[in-house]
């Protein structure tokens, strides 16, 4: 359940951004899984979960970045160069405002590499916000500087972890601390 409390000083605005009240504006407009699925056509297990009915409870242990071996650490790279050579099967980025799209009738949108679709997600959590007026509230880091700060990170991780391990095939793959 969402905090009613303001937000504070930080945030002279309301009601402008689709990131103030994250994650329930995202959650409200989205389809709901059932079970143990999740994603955005529920067709995937949930995180910590495998099986043909995502039923198996499945542990991932994640390695300190210091005590991995000189192997785990190549594997890591090349992973992350992998990502940056393959376009995402199932994500597009939108290349233009809504507005810009004359309303959604002329969509815009361009395919985008897994590695930079993260970028991307993470450019966009803590982007200025565009104002009605034309003006740009500046400095403003709904990913950072927001209640949201730890969940959103945990799921951004996880999500990155999951289509690596998909780009891979390696599903023992897990992002290191």
């Amino acid at each position: 359940v969402p905090s009613n409390s303001p937000v504070g000083a930080q945030f002279p605005f309301s009601g402008i951004d689709d990131r103030e009240n994250w994650p329930i504006v995202f959650y409200n407009r989205t389809c709901q899984c059932q079970g143990n699925f999740m994603g955005y056509n529920c067709g995937e297990c949930r995180f910590g979960y495998t099986g043909p009915n995502c039923t198996v409870r499945r542990n991932m242990i994640r390695k300190e970045i210091f005590r991995m071996t000189t192997a785990e650490k190549d594997k890591l790279i090349a992973y992350l160069n992998l990502a940056k050579r393959t376009t995402s099967p199932d994500y597009v980025i939108a290349t233009g405002t809504y507005e810009q799209m004359n309303n959604g009738s002329n969509p815009m949108f361009a395919d985008i590499n897994v590695y930079d679709l993260f970028v991307w997600l993470h450019y966009y959590a803590s982007r200025d916000a565009f104002l009605e007026d034309g003006s740009v509230w500046a400095d403003i880091d709904f990913a950072h500087e927001a209640p949201g700060f730890l969940p959103w990170h945990r799921f951004f991780l996880l999500l990155w972890e999951r289509e690596i391990q998909k780009v891979t095939g390696d599903n023992d793959f897990t992002i290191p601390f």
